[in-house]
């Protein structure tokens, strides 16, 4: 964690108007306040808000003090005032503390948390959890991050400062939240390889051209039967009945353009001779490409 970045981060405060909102999962974000403080004394006397303060200390040491707990705090440190806490802060004027905070609202989406139903979030929800941690995972490089966002606003701000904006409120949950709320099933245990995924994009750039397992292999510099053995084993299909199987389904979508011939769509989806097609299509959807576009693709039983 490089405080030392915090310290010159003074263009956090810029936010303010600029990053207003974002999505962080199921939840819906919306931010109040970006914040700054030297190192000088202060004191930020007994208060409560509606919403989570979170205050990173880059520098100097003080006391947190919320309800009736009292914390020493100092660089390194994160400190968290829930929506209700009285809480005051005061810096040290022998080593005068220096933080960046930053607060925010939670609001759960249509899609969000059932009840009883922990994560990330649960850092910030469970009013059981401390209001101090050091387990700061990436908010110094954040916060250093928004700053440099922060001023002057470039194109494209709005999707990066989203994103680290996000990143901040997941990041700030997963410090004060116990470890089991945060393991959660690696999507690596259904993820395709990369060699898989890239014979499958290979197979989707090039369904107009004639194409063989060797073309394909040596897209991604393996053998032909080592290819075919790993797709088949991780998509449960061989390389040539995907490349069937995808060519048919685009000349089910191109079928719906009035304005396209069938021999045309046929020969968009890699098939030189249109009897070839309309066969293998039918064999797929039970009916004709002419059929298909009649019934604008709708089966009606």
């Amino acid at each position: 964690m490089n405080l030392e970045n915090v310290a010159r981060a003074g263009a956090f405060t810029e936010l303010s108007g600029v990053l207003q909102t974002c999505q962080a999962g199921a939840f819906q974000v919306d931010f109040f306040s970006w914040g700054f403080y030297p190192t000088s004394p202060w004191r930020n006397y007994w208060h409560r808000h509606s919403f989570y303060e979170v205050c990173l200390a880059y520098g100097g040491a003080g006391r947190f003090s919320t309800g009736a707990e009292h914390h020493d705090v100092g660089a390194g440190d994160v400190f968290l005032a829930r929506p209700g806490d009285v809480h005051e802060i005061e810096s040290s004027r022998a080593e005068p503390l220096g933080i960046a905070f930053w607060s925010f609202a939670l609001r759960a989406g249509q899609h969000g948390p059932g009840p009883g139903e922990r994560g990330w979030w649960s850092g910030l929800t469970d009013t059981t959890r401390p209001a101090v941690s050091r387990r700061t995972g990436s908010l110094a490089s954040l916060v250093t991050a928004l700053a440099e966002h922060a001023a002057p606003v470039r194109s494209g701000y709005e999707s990066v400062l989203s994103g680290l904006g996000a990143a901040l409120v997941v990041d700030t949950a997963r410090a004060f939240a116990a470890e089991e709320d945060l393991c959660t099933r690696s999507p690596a245990a259904t993820r395709l390889s990369p060699a898989v995924a890239a014979m499958q994009r290979y197979l989707a750039d090039n369904l107009s051209r004639p194409m063989t397992v060797r073309e394909v292999a040596a897209a991604v510099h393996l053998s032909p039967r080592h290819a075919e053995r790993l797709f088949r084993s991780e998509t449960g299909g061989s390389l040539m009945a995907t490349l069937r199987r995808m060519r048919l389904d685009l000349g089910a979508a191109l079928l719906l353009d009035s304005g396209t011939s069938v021999t045309e769509v046929a020969h968009a989806c890699g098939y030189a001779d249109v009897r070839a097609f309309s066969t293998a299509f039918r064999s797929v959807y039970g009916h004709s490409p002419l059929a298909h576009r009649e019934l604008e693709g709708t089966l009606h039983l």
